[in-house]
């Protein structure tokens, strides 16, 4: 041991988290964990001076222009300030009794003091580290610098995204999303995990009780469309493209367009259920000028069995308000209440809100000449008289609102993150 050097006797299971990013899932992620008191200590690298002390620091933790103040999130309009203790050299704080340290140092995940400190679990949410695939020890670091630095379990919260050519997905490595799939985490196996994205999982929750209820072989197609709120990587005001840039509308301001951009959702779902990949699915997505609050309009195609359709809206509602019924943890919703996009932020738990006064299906025979079929033999199309037959089928609409950033997603996150630190902290 170096001379001169301290290390914190840190208790063998003592909880301690780690996070590293403190932009939006990141800050929220610490607001999540404060209010649930799991962990006993966190652990948040920046990696970097922000501001010109640790106040400054503390003043973005405790304020958010969304969410209003940290205390009056948690404990209501009356509530006085919670941040406390703040030590400059130390890069410490106190936050409603949950002790924070603020590490500065190191913006590679492979340099972080994590054994130090006597973290395990870090979620990685700086957005930047999203490939599983990625060796620890390269330059500009990976996702699996945590594990070398001393951590057990990654969580990214984001959709993996291998960007090398020729890595394909560790087997150490899985996407899941609670209420899903989380049964298919093997605490022996898994080490790098997705939380998948805040679309996704409400898409998962949207598509999964069509699934369990028709099964796959009568869904024919889906397709979504999210309505998305801005993210931190839109511009506020129009800039320049960087060299390269091929879609010019990522440089355009986000405060006063509506703009068309993409999403990994269908890909990412195939990983979650899936059933889905024998589906053609696609996904689309649209940002629009507000802080969060979203929304998925999800279409599907069903295949009727008779003639007179028995796919309607109040069945699609049926389906819907009994599943949010017997789900206990709350990770999906159903409501007639004609909300709109700010109902339902903060709203904490459902990883989806059905918004059962918007469903509309339509049915309508669909008439297939079976004589242009290459695979039915002729000699079968010789007795067939005629040879156009007709198949009922009926479209549905669904929407689902989620609060991207808070009520939604880092909810979910939270509930994924202290159910593998209960295994780890045993």
């Amino acid at each position: 041991m170096t001379e001169g050097i301290k290390v914190k006797m840190i208790p063998e299971n003592k909880p301690i988290l780690g996070i590293n990013g403190l932009g939006r899932i990141g800050k929220l992620t610490l607001w999540h964990q404060i209010g649930r008191k799991y962990f006993s200590e966190i652990i948040v690298n920046i990696g970097r001076n922000a501001g010109t002390t640790l106040e400054d620091i503390a003043l973005y933790i405790e304020k958010d222009s969304t969410y209003g103040a940290l205390h009056r999130y948690l404990y209501g309009y009356r509530a006085k300030r919670i941040i406390e203790n703040l030590d400059e050299d130390k890069g410490t704080m106190l936050i409603d009794g949950i002790p924070v340290t603020i590490l500065r140092e190191s913006r590679n995940p492979g340099h972080i003091p994590w054994r130090e400190n006597g973290v395990k679990v870090v979620i990685e949410a700086t957005g930047k580290f999203t490939s599983p695939a990625t060796p620890p020890d390269v330059k500009e670091g990976s996702a699996r610098g945590h594990l070398e630095a001393g951590a057990e379990k990654v969580i990214v919260s984001a959709p993996f995204k291998i960007k090398e050519k020729g890595l394909s997905m560790p087997e150490d490595a899985t996407t899941i999303v609670m209420g899903i799939n989380d049964d298919r985490y093997d605490h022996t196996k898994h080490h790098v995990i997705s939380g998948a994205s805040c679309t996704t999982t409400c898409l998962a929750y949207m598509i999964k009780p069509l699934l369990d209820y028709f099964g796959p072989k009568k869904i024919l197609s889906a397709s979504m469309a999210t309505v998305h709120a801005a993210t931190g990587t839109q511009e506020v005001l129009d800039r320049l493209p960087k060299t390269g840039a091929t879609d010019l509308r990522k440089n355009r301001s986000i405060m006063n367009n509506i703009i068309l951009t993409t999403t990994g959702a269908a890909k990412t779902l195939g990983l979650v259920i899936p059933e889905m990949n024998k589906i053609g699915f696609i996904a689309e997505s649209v940002r629009i000028p507000v802080t969060t609050g979203s929304l998925i309009i999800l279409v599907v195609a069903l295949y009727e069995e008779s003639e007179h359709p028995s796919i309607n809206r109040n069945l699609i509602n049926n389906i819907y308000r009994d599943v949010a019924e017997k789900e206990k943890r709350g990770y999906i919703k159903y409501t007639d209440e004609q909300n709109v996009s700010s109902d339902i932020i903060g709203l904490y738990g459902p990883a989806a809100i059905i918004e059962g006064h918007e469903t509309h299906t339509r049915t309508a025979n669909i008439s297939l000449d079976l004589s242009r079929f290459h695979k039915i033999p002729s000699d079968v199309l010789v007795d067939l008289n005629p040879t156009t037959i007709e198949i009922p089928v009926t479209q549905a609409v669904i929407y689902g609102w989620y609060d991207n950033e808070m009520g939604s997603y880092t909810n979910m996150l939270g509930d994924l993150t202290v159910k593998i630190a209960s295994m780890v902290y045993q």
